[in-house]
């Protein structure tokens, strides 16, 4: 665990926690756990961004490409920028875009939840469903996305290590991090 040295003081009261990270961190069910533990409301940005558009992902992707996606994705997280205190997983690229990541370091508090390739590549490929894995080797597309978003990502002011270990061990440092940063 690592906190960046620009933060301020995180209280999750105040305003959403939002989740970045590399697709099969688990920000998801990490994102769930906290909220529960929080006492917060959970939100899956994708999620959202599929009601919204009324199609998944992957159709989005298929039938309009990943611009059009991108920039639902960033109207669906303005969005849930309410102010409203709540967990916000999102998807693996939204970090990514100017205007996102801007919203969400400006508007929330931003946690990077980072793991090693090897149990990424074990996450992804247990579920299918991923637009930028199709068709591909999941360790490389991972290391070259790795490589170009995990600098981007060290801007959230909390960095947490997910290791090879149950959910609850990211929940529980997540928790420790908030706590000693009042």
């Amino acid at each position: 665990m690592q906190r960046n040295s620009k933060s301020a003081p995180v209280d999750p009261k105040r305003g959403p926690i939002v989740l970045v990270g590399m697709m099969g961190v688990g920000k998801s069910t990490v994102g769930r756990r906290l909220a529960a533990r929080l006492g917060l409301a959970f939100v899956d940005a994708d999620e959202e961004i599929e009601k919204a558009a009324g199609m998944t992902i992957t159709e989005m992707f298929e039938r309009y490409g990943e611009s059009y996606f991108r920039d639902g994705e960033r109207r669906v997280i303005a969005r849930l920028m309410d102010g409203e205190p709540k967990v916000i997983a999102t998807g693996g690229g939204a970090f990514m875009q100017d205007d996102t990541r801007k919203l969400i370091l400006d508007l929330a508090t931003a946690i990077w939840l980072d793991a090693d390739i090897d149990i990424l590549v074990d996450r992804v490929s247990r579920r299918d469903g991923r637009p930028l894995l199709k068709g591909k080797d999941p360790r490389v597309v991972l290391t070259q996305l790795a490589a170009t978003r995990n600098p981007v990502y060290a801007l959230a002011p909390i960095h947490i290590k997910s290791i090879a270990a149950p959910h609850e061990v990211t929940v529980d440092s997540i928790m420790e991090q908030l706590v000693a940063w009042h």
